[in-house]
């Protein structure tokens, strides 16, 4: 199959890298200047995997502007949900008859691929999976080779041949694709675990095995997960783990899969860039208002993982 990769960011470099060593036909499309460059200068990107075996791998990556292909099977958008609109729009002229497929953090991204490709051809997922951009030319892939699990649904929840192909690719790759049938419950689950783990993490600057560590760590992330779940039953969302199972995923992955990872959101911070709270907590806060019930544990983290964020740009400005 050939894969667009749209965001060759950490998870875009994940996927595509290992797609592409699976033998699929991968091309890579980068908005960010310094990373494309140092790609195009070096000949591809630099893969660790645990902090060993640095090594080159060969990438065609291109910006929006100078991508013309249009033959993909999938175009992929692997980005932060602050770039898409930007990106949709550079890369519009390259939208044909192509599916599209992605793994985003936080909620708010399908809507907008929606306005430019049929919901037929829409399938999006969520990968428990762990990767850092080191930075521009350098991934670190987290986990040893196997690690990790990405579950998928057709926004249809029907299932074609396509997506079929899609799932025996990505099985090849060492993603452990899991085929779901319930399109807003396997989508929110993530944005769940998100809500807890990249949350407390990135207000404290500690990694995941630190938070689980903590002695208290279950109590909160069962009153973050209790509300985000009241919030979902109002809504009419079924999600695919009961509140016990989406805990056990929470220190699970922390204890077990990532104990030394920092979270992506707390990369965003770390370097002064702007962070997803706002489509992850914060969209439960907006959800539930919708449905006249106030997130109000939710909201609370929201503002402070801004004043954790602001603080953090203000001390740098100094």
């Amino acid at each position: 199959m050939k894969f667009t990769v749209v965001g060759a960011g950490a998870m875009g470099l994940r996927f595509g890298v290992l797609l592409q060593e699976a033998g699929n036909d991968v091309d890579f499309v980068e908005g960010w200047l310094p990373h494309y460059n140092k790609m195009k200068e070096q000949g591809g990107v630099y893969v660790t995997r645990e902090h060993k075996n640095r090594h080159l791998v060969p990438v065609n990556v291109y910006t929006p502007e100078e991508y013309t292909a249009t033959d993909a099977d999938f175009v992929f958008f692997e980005l932060k949900q602050m770039q898409l609109d930007d990106m949709l729009e550079r890369c519009k002229h390259f939208f044909k008859d192509q599916y599209v497929m992605t793994a985003m953090n936080g909620m708010g991204h399908v809507e907008k691929l929606l306005k430019y490709f049929p919901k037929e051809k829409v399938v999006a997922g969520t990968a428990l999976v762990a990767t850092i951009l080191t930075k521009p030319g350098e991934v670190e892939f987290v986990g040893e080779r196997g690690m990790g699990t990405t579950n998928w649904a057709n926004y249809t929840e029907k299932p074609d041949e396509k997506t079929q192909e899609l799932m025996a690719e990505l099985k090849k790759a060492n993603f452990n694709p899991s085929l779901k049938d319930d399109f807003m419950g396997t989508l929110m689950a993530k944005v769940v675990f998100n809500s807890v783990v990249n949350t407390l993490c990135t207000m404290f600057e500690i990694t995941m095995g630190e938070y689980a560590a903590f002695e208290k760590a279950d109590e909160l992330s069962r009153q973050l997960i209790d509300e985000a779940y009241d919030v979902c039953e109002r809504a009419g969302v079924q999600l695919v783990n009961t509140r016990a199972e989406e805990l056990e995923s929470v220190n699970y992955v922390s204890k077990v899969g990532c104990p030394h990872h920092y979270p992506s959101m707390y990369q965003d911070m770390s370097h002064n860039r702007p962070v997803e709270v706002d489509y992850i907590n914060g969209y439960f806060v907006k959800l539930g208002r919708k449905y006249h019930y106030e997130a109000k544990t939710h909201n609370f983290v929201t503002n402070l993982v801004h004043l954790a964020e602001t603080t953090r740009q203000n001390r740098s400005a100094e």
